[in-house]
């Protein structure tokens, strides 16, 4: 039995930043990854916007927190908080 604590990703987890923590248990959050270029191949950086669930509103503006995906919550909101990895200053 292994008791040490790991910070190993889950499964389909996704790290990124939160932009938004205006409204009620939902905050916006940015994930970055790189994606090749089809015809150049060159790897360009790239973002996308997701609306998560935080259900006890314990992340704020900056914090850096990992995010894994649940049932669909409302009609844009498909993933949850599953920890904050860094509070913002």
């Amino acid at each position: 039995m292994n008791t040490d604590t790991t910070t190993e990703k889950q499964q389909g987890s996704k790290v990124g930043i939160v932009t938004s923590a205006k409204c009620d248990k939902t905050r916006k959050v940015q994930v970055n990854f790189l994606a090749k270029h089809p015809k150049y191949g060159k790897y360009l950086r790239r973002r996308t916007v997701l609306q998560v669930h935080d259900e006890n509103n314990q992340t704020r503006l900056g914090d850096e927190v990992e995010i894994v995906p649940c049932r669909p919550m409302s009609k844009t909101k498909r993933w949850a908080i599953a920890r904050v990895i860094k509070q913002a200053p």
